[in-house]
C-alpha cells in the first residue's frame, strides 16, 4: 500500500506529556511521538516547572517529527491553557518557572477583584478564578514590583507557553499569541478577540506589555526551523475542532484528567449569554484565517482522574450502578463549571474521602467495598456529564454527543452517560485528539473531517431504569447541598 503524503506537522505541548506527530492527507496521524514533560513541583499552591527544560523536550519532539516530514513545511501547534512565565529579552533566559494553570496563587487577586466580577464575566465569559492568567500574573507583578517598568522597556517578556515557544523560533522576532489562548487570560474580550483595555486597567496589567493577538488559523509564521506556523491553538480548543462539526447540534464530552463538555453555538445566538450567564463558560474555540470568530460553551469537571486513580473502576460494569441512595461529587478540587465552587482543602488533605466539596458522600462509605466506592465516583462523573448535557440540550437542542479521552474507554461511564441522557451517543475511536485538531487546522482540512469512521455509536445496558431515577434523586441531592 503506497503511503500517503504527510500534509501536516503538529505538536500538542501538555502538562504531562509532549506530543507530535504526522497528518496525512486522509486525515490520518502518523509517527506520533510522546515525550514526559518536566515534572511539575507544587508547595502551598504553586505549581511550577522548569521553562527551558519544557522547551527543550518541544525542541526534540518536533525534530524527531522533522525528521520523517518528507520536506513537509506545515505546522500547527495546539498548547495547555493558561501557564505562563516571564522572561528577559536579552538571551531569552526565564526569570520565572514555568507556571502552570493548576496553580492557585491568582486567589488573592480574585478576592481583591470580587465586586468587579460582573463585568470581568461579561467580557470575557469567564468567572473570576485563580485557574486564569491575569490573577496569577497581578499577583507576581505585585510580588515584584520592579519588574513592571522592565515589561514596559521591554527588557523583559510575558506570555503563556505558545508564546514562548513561538518567540523562540522566530528567534525573537514575534512576541504573539492566538485568540483563543487570549481568549483564556482573563484579559481579552471575547466578542472582539482583542485586549480589553477596562479588564488591563482592573488587574493592573498594561495592554503594552501582552503579545500580539493573531488569528488561530493562518497565522503563516516562518520559523527558523524551515517550519510554517499556520495555526496555534488551545489544546481544548484542538480536540474540539477534531472530534466535532459546528454545522450540527453536536456536543464532546472530553473524559481525561479532568473532564469538559462542549457544545458549538453559532456566533452571537442569544441563548449563548444564557448559558454563560448560568454558570457555564463562553468560550471562543478558534478564529479562522478570515478573523470568524468560533464559539461554544463549556461546561468543566475537575481533577475527575485523580479521584478515580485509587479505586479499581475498570471492574465496574452498568449492573454496578444506581443500586442504593448514595450520591457523590468526585471533583477533589471543588465543581467545575457551572459551579464553580472551590475545595480550599484539596492540597492539605492526603485522604481523598474527607475534602470540604471535593469527593463527597451523602452518607458514610466506610463498610463499603472498593469497589463499591469506584462505582458511586462513577456516577457521579456520569451524573455530572449528563446534567450539562441536558442543559446545552435546551439550548441548541443537541441530536449527538461524541465522548473521547482516556476515561471514556470505561465502559461503565459510556453505558452510564448513555443510558441517562435522551440523544445518540457516539465514542470516539482515535486517539490524540488534541494533536490532530492543531494539524487539521494547520492543514486546511475542514473541521472534524476524518471522525465518521472511527465513531462507534455506543448502547445502553439492558436496563437503566434504575440508573435514571437515582440520577433525579441526585440532582435534588446536589441542588440543596449547593443552597447550604
Amino acid at each position: 500500500m503506497t503511503s500517503q503524503p504527510i500534509t501536516a506537522i503538529a505538536l500538542d505541548t501538555g502538562t504531562t506529556s509532549i506530543k507530535g506527530g504526522l497528518l496525512d492527507q486522509n486525515g490520518a496521524l502518523k509517527h506520533v511521538v510522546a515525550i514526559p514533560a518536566p515534572k511539575i513541583a507544587e508547595y502551598g499552591g504553586r505549581y511550577e516547572s522548569d521553562a527551558l527544560a519544557y522547551a527543550a523536550a518541544a525542541d526534540d519532539a518536533l525534530w524527531e517529527c522533522l525528521a520523517r516530514a518528507d520536506g513537509c513545511k506545515t505546522f500547527g501547534l495546539c498548547s495547555q491553557r493558561s501557564s505562563f512565565l516571564v522572561w528577559e529579552k536579552s538571551g531569552g533566559l526565564p526569570l520565572t518557572p514555568l507556571i502552570s494553570w493548576q496553580d492557585s496563587r491568582g486567589a488573592a487577586s480574585c478576592e481583591a477583584l470580587r465586586t468587579d466580577e460582573k463585568i470581568i464575566r461579561e467580557l470575557t465569559g469567564l468567572p473570576l478564578t485563580p485557574y486564569y492568567f491575569a490573577p496569577k500574573l497581578r499577583v507576581l507583578l505585585l510580588e515584584n514590583p520592579g519588574w513592571m517598568s522592565r515589561l514596559e522597556r521591554e527588557e523583559l517578556l510575558l506570555g503563556t507557553l505558545d508564546t514562548f515557544l513561538i518567540w523562540r523560533w522566530t528567534g525573537g522576532k514575534h512576541h504573539v499569541t492566538d485568540a483563543s489562548m487570549a481568549a483564556r487570560t482573563l484579559l481579552s474580550d471575547v466578542r472582539q478577540q482583542r485586549w480589553s483595555p477596562s479588564l488591563c486597567e482592573l488587574f493592573g496589567i498594561p495592554m503594552r506589555i501582552l503579545p500580539q493577538i493573531k488569528p488561530s488559523a493562518g497565522m503563516k509564521l516562518s520559523l527558523d526551523n524551515g517550519l510554517i506556523l499556520d495555526c496555534s491553538v488551545g489544546d481544548q480548543s484542538a480536540a474540539l475542532f477534531a472530534s466535532v462539526r459546528d454545522d450540527r447540534a453536536e456536543a464532546l464530552a472530553n473524559l481525561g484528567t479532568g473532564c469538559f463538555v462542549v457544545c458549538c453555538i453559532p456566533e452571537k445566538k442569544p441563548a449563548t449569554e444564557q448559558a454563560a450567564a448560568s454558570g457555564y463558560l463562553h468560550t471562543l474555540v478558534y478564529q479562522d484565517e478570515q478573523l470568524h470568530p468560533h464559539f461554544a460553551i463549556e461546561g468543566t469537571l475537575n481533577s475527575v482522574a485523580p479521584a478515580l486513580e485509587h479505586y479499581p473502576v475498570g471492574e465496574c460494569c452498568a449492573e454496578d450502578l444506581g443500586v442504593d441512595d448514595i450520591f457523590c461529587l468526585a471533583e477533589p478540587s471543588g465543581l467545575g463549571a457551572p459551579y464553580f465552587v472551590s475545595n480550599r482543602f484539596a492540597t492539605c488533605l492526603p485522604d481523598p474521602l474527607h475534602s470540604e466539596l471535593g469527593i463527597q458522600f451523602s452518607a458514610p462509605v466506610g463498610h463499603l467495598s472498593r469497589k463499591r466506592v469506584a462505582a458511586l465516583l462513577l456516577e457521579a462523573v456520569i451524573f455530572r456529564v449528563a446534567r450539562i448535557l441536558e442543559d446545552f440540550h435546551r439550548v441548541s437542542n443537541i441530536e449527538r454527543v461524541y465522548l473521547s479521552g482516556g476515561l471514556s474507554e470505561l465502559k461503565c461511564l459510556q453505558h452510564g452517560i448513555a443510558g441517562c441522557v435522551s440523544f445518540d451517543i457516539y465514542r470516539l475511536r482515535h486517539s490524540e485528539s488534541s494533536l490532530r485538531g492543531a494539524a487539521l487546522l494547520a492543514a486546511g482540512m475542514p473541521q472534524a473531517c476524518c471522525r465518521e469512521s472511527e465513531k462507534l455509536k455506543l448502547s445502553t445496558a439492558s436496563d437503566t431504569n434504575a440508573l435514571c431515577e437515582k440520577y433525579k434523586r441526585w440532582k435534588d441531592w446536589l441542588d440543596t447541598l449547593l443552597e447550604t
